[in-house]
């Protein structure tokens, strides 16, 4: 259906999170290193409750490992720098959202290879910083499969 990316995830919980929402929604998760935690990582596990069993997780050694996996396929990055509101975009099904680490976000390389009109953002009080990852991921996640009309993946 769609896939996610989390570029180099520095918190345990936030992963955690991810993998729950992407084991019930049908998205496939990408997780490129290094990763700020362990795989085995107990808060990790813990928000993941038991739903890694139901994911799709691929780890990727690197960005350029990861970005061959979707050649052809629309990218979409998911950055308070992003210039084009998440929800005036039509998704599709196939399409890739990218997020960028916690601390400090996708670098400026990764952003500029992006076309402008598919660096998104979500709004957010003019002076705040950023939303937790696992919240916009999954703001994200569920506007794309509404647009979709929440088929399931098949």
């Amino acid at each position: 259906m769609f896939d996610v990316i989390l570029y180099q995830p520095e918190i345990p919980p936030n992963t955690g999170n991810i993998i729950r929402l992407c084991a019930n929604t049908g998205t496939r998760l990408h997780l490129v290193k290094p990763l700020g935690f362990s795989l085995e990582d107990k808060q990790m596990l813990r928000a993941g409750l038991d739903y890694h069993e139901f994911a799709t997780i691929a780890v990727h050694e690197s960005w350029a490992d990861c970005i061959v996996c979707f050649k052809g396929r629309r990218l979409f990055t998911v950055s308070t720098k992003g210039t084009q509101r998440y929800d005036l975009n039509k998704y599709e099904t196939g399409d890739v959202f990218l997020f960028g680490p916690e601390s400090r976000g996708l670098p400026r390389e990764i952003l500029s290879a992006v076309p402008e009109e598919r660096q998104i953002r979500l709004p957010m009080i003019p002076g705040n910083r950023s939303l937790n990852l696992s919240n916009a991921v999954a703001v994200v996640v569920y506007e794309a499969w509404r647009q979709v009309g929440f088929e399931p993946r098949g």
